[in-house]
């Protein structure tokens, strides 16, 4: 019952889910501390598209929010912002920045 599968000409054989090596994911952690959290996306998304995982999607699409979030509190608060607004500020941007970069670091192989 157990067959062997042939690949057709032209099959691309399924590429196995495993995370980038080390210094590649220290790279794409530095992306959003260079950028100031602007590009806080880019590391969730590139492992999305790495390894595939619902995981992964549901990160990418999270911190792309957090980052459109913030852009979006960017240019529609005031340059002297006092209270919530500054809170909410400091909050995307901690999210935007450092969650992403933590994110990246700490991002575990699936299945272990």
């Amino acid at each position: 019952m157990n067959q062997a599968v042939r690949l057709e000409k032209g099959a691309v054989p399924a590429r196995p889910k495993v995370l980038p090596g080390r210094p590649v994911r220290i790279g794409l952690a530095l992306v959003p501390l260079l950028s100031l959290g602007v590009l806080g996306f880019v590391p969730s998304l590139t492992l999305a598209l790495w390894r595939g995982t619902r995981a992964d999607r549901l990160a990418a699409v999270l911190f792309a929010a957090v980052s459109v979030g913030w852009c979006l509190q960017i240019a529609l608060t005031p340059e002297e912002t006092h209270g919530f607004s500054y809170l909410l500020d400091v909050v995307l941007l901690a999210a935007s920045t450092l969650g992403a970069a933590a994110h990246c670091l700490i991002v575990k192989e699936s299945g272990r």
